[in-house]
C-alpha cells in the first residue's frame, strides 16, 4: 500500500462508508469538484455547518459528529479527515496540547477550573499541490468569530482567550486558499508529530479527561460550556444538526 493509498483509507473513527457521510458527500457533489475547490467546500462545511461546541468527548467518529451537528478542534478534525478521504483528498492528523488560558471565556468558572492545564490539540493536515498544508481555521465557525471580533473591536496585538490564539483576531487567516489556516496556533506548548490516523493518535495519548473528571463533563459541565458558547454566539439554544436532512433522505 502506498503512502496516499494508506492516507484515504477508512478507520473505526473516519468511518466516511457511514450512510449518513456517504449521503452527505453524495449530495453536496464535492468528489466531482476540481482538487482545490473540493477542499474548500468541505473546509467550509466543518468550519460553519458544524458550530464551534464541545463535545462528549474528543474520541467520536466521525458520524457521531455530524449527528451532533457541533464539534471543537479535535472532534471537527475528525469529521473533516473522514470527509476529505471519503472525497477522495489525503490527509493526517498532526497532534499537539495547547495552553488551556486560549478557552478562557468560552469556559469559565468550575468547567475551567477542571479543564487540564495542557489539552490535546489537533489540526488536519491534507496533502495539496504537492505539499502539505495545515489546516486549523475551521475550529471557530464564522459566526462565533465574527462575534468575538465584533466584541474585541479595540483589541490590538495577539489574542488569546474565547477558543481563539492568533497573532491578530480580526485577521486571522481562516479562510481556505491553498495555504495554512490557523486559530489556536499560538496556544499551542506541545508537539507530538503527525499520525495517520485520530485513532493512533488518541490510542498514544489518550482524550482530555478520565474517570470521575470524564463523567462530570460529559452530564454536567459540558452543557454549561455549550450554552456559553451559545450565548457569545448570540443564540438562545444550540444550533440542530446538519445531519437531520441527511438523515430524512436515508
Amino acid at each position: 500500500m502506498t503512502d496516499t493509498e494508506r492516507l484515504l483509507q477508512p478507520t473505526a473513527l473516519l468511518d466516511y462508508r457511514h450512510p449518513s457521510l456517504e449521503a452527505l458527500i453524495r449530495e453536496r457533489g464535492w468528489r466531482a469538484l476540481p482538487e482545490f475547490e473540493r477542499i474548500g467546500a468541505i473546509y467550509d462545511f466543518v468550519r460553519d455547518a458544524i458550530p464551534f461546541g464541545y463535545n462528549r468527548s474528543d474520541d467520536l467518529p466521525a458520524s457521531q459528529v455530524l449527528a451532533e451537528g457541533i464539534g471543537q478542534c479535535n472532534t471537527k478534525g475528525t469529521l473533516l479527515m473522514a470527509l476529505l478521504r471519503g472525497s477522495g483528498i489525503p490527509c493526517r492528523l498532526h497532534g499537539f496540547t495547547i495552553d488551556k488560558a486560549l478557552q478562557n471565556g468560552a469556559v469559565t468558572g468550575p468547567a475551567y477550573l477542571l479543564a487540564p492545564r495542557s489539552i490535546l490539540h489537533s489540526w488536519v493536515e491534507v496533502h495539496y499541490a504537492g505539499r502539505w498544508v495545515n489546516l486549523e481555521g475551521f475550529i471557530l465557525d464564522r459566526a462565533y468569530l465574527q462575534r468575538l471580533q465584533q466584541r474585541f473591536a479595540g483589541h490590538e496585538g495577539a489574542f488569546c482567550g474565547f477558543g481563539a490564539a492568533t497573532p491578530d483576531l480580526q485577521n486571522p487567516p481562516v479562510v481556505w486558499q491553498g495555504t495554512d489556516t490557523y486559530i489556536q496556533k499560538n496556544g499551542i506548548n506541545r508537539d507530538f508529530g503527525v499520525f495517520d490516523s485520530p485513532d493512533e493518535f488518541y490510542a498514544r495519548h489518550g482524550t482530555n479527561l478520565g474517570g470521575f473528571k470524564r463523567w462530570l463533563f460529559q452530564h454536567v459541565v459540558r452543557q454549561r460550556m455549550n450554552r456559553n458558547v451559545a450565548r457569545i454566539r448570540g443564540e438562545t439554544r444550540l444550533p440542530e444538526s446538519p445531519a437531520a436532512d441527511t438523515m430524512q433522505s436515508l
